[in-house]
C-alpha cells in the first residue's frame, strides 16, 4: 500500500501535467496561429490566463527572485526633505490632473522633488516583514526602479540619479546635464529637456515574474499606470505640471540609466516642472 501511494505521487503530477498540455493542444486547434498573429497579440495571448495555464504554471520552472531592493555599493545617498506637504484634497487634484508639456525656468525645490519620489514608490508601512509602498503591486512584488535626470532643482546638481527606496534618498549615478540625451532618446520631444526632472521607470520584471511567470509582465505595465498616476496628482497638488510619456527608444533610455534592457528595462518615463 506505501508502495502504491508513493508510485502515485510521483505519477498523478506527470499526468495531470499531460491532461494540462492536451487541452491546451485541443482548445487551440481551429484558432488563429502564432504566424497569424502581430506581436503584440502574441503578447496578448501569451500572457492569458486560464485555469488548464494556472494548473501548468505550477509544475513550470520560475526564474530566481532578485533583491528586493536595487543598491548602488559606495555611492553616497544623498537624504531627501521629510515628506510631510498637505496639499489639495484628492478630489480637487483628480479635477485638476492634466498633462502639462510647457513648463517655466525656474527651479524646482528638494522639498517638492522628495514629495514626488514619496507618492511613486515611498514606503508608506509595514505588514509581517514586507515594506509597503504608496502605489499598489502584483503580490507586493515592487518590481519598479526609479530614475531621476535632474535637469534643475535647487541644490542638487545635474545628472542621473538613483531613489533610494530605503532611505528616501538619492544615489548618484552619473553626473553632468543630460537635457540633450533625454529630448534625442524620447524622439525629440522637447518637454522631456524642458523639464525641472525626468523620472525614468524601470522595471525589474522577475521580481515579479518569480511569483507569475509571464503573467507577470502584464502587472508590471499596469503598475506603471498606477505609480505614473500618483505622479500627476501631485504634481497637481505641488502646483507643478506633468506628463507621462510612453514614445521613447528603449535602448537609449537603458543606456543612459545604465541597465542591460532584459533582466531591468525602462518601461514608462515622466517629465515635471514648475509652472
Amino acid at each position: 500500500m506505501r508502495s502504491l501511494r508513493k508510485m502515485l505521487l510521483y505519477i498523478l503530477p506527470v499526468f495531470l501535467l499531460a491532461v494540462v498540455l492536451l487541452s491546451q493542444t485541443l482548445c487551440g486547434s481551429g484558432k488563429r496561429s502564432d504566424e497569424d498573429r502581430s506581436i503584440g497579440e502574441r503578447f496578448h495571448h501569451e500572457t492569458s490566463l486560464t485555469w488548464l495555464g494556472a494548473l501548468g504554471d505550477a509544475f513550470r520552472g520560475k526564474p530566481e527572485e532578485p533583491p528586493q531592493y536595487k543598491t548602488y555599493p559606495g555611492a553616497e545617498i544623498i537624504e531627501l526633505p521629510e515628506p510631510v506637504y498637505r496639499g489639495l484634497v484628492l478630489e480637487e487634484a483628480i479635477a485638476g490632473r492634466r498633462s502639462v508639456r510647457n513648463y517655466s525656468t525656474n527651479a524646482m525645490t528638494s522639498l517638492q522633488l522628495s514629495q514626488l519620489l514619496f507618492a511613486a514608490q515611498g514606503i508608506t508601512g509595514k505588514t509581517y516583514d514586507q515594506y509597503l509602498r504608496t502605489a499598489p503591486s502584483a503580490g507586493a512584488t515592487y518590481p519598479f526602479e526609479i530614475y531621476v535626470v535632474v535637469h534643475n532643482v535647487e541644490n542638487l546638481p545635474q545628472g542621473i540619479y538613483h531613489y533610494a527606496v530605503l532611505e528616501h534618498g538619492l544615489a548618484l549615478v552619473r553626473s553632468g546635464d543630460f537635457r540633450d540625451e533625454i529630448t534625442g532618446a524620447g524622439l525629440d520631444q522637447e518637454m522631456l529637456g524642458d523639464a525641472d526632472v525626468v523620472l525614468v521607470m524601470s522595471a525589474i520584471f522577475n521580481r515579479t515574474r518569480h511569483t507569475y511567470l509571464e503573467r507577470g509582465f502584464r502587472y508590471v505595465y499596469i503598475e506603471a499606470g498606477h505609480i505614473s498616476q500618483n505622479l500627476y496628482l501631485e504634481a497637481v497638488s505641488l502646483g507643478l505640471g506633468s506628463v507621462a510619456v510612453g514614445a521613447f527608444l528603449d535602448e537609449k533610455i537603458n543606456e543612459l540609466i545604465g541597465v542591460d534592457g532584459h533582466n531591468e528595462a525602462a518601461v514608462y518615463l515622466q517629465a515635471v516642472g514648475t509652472l
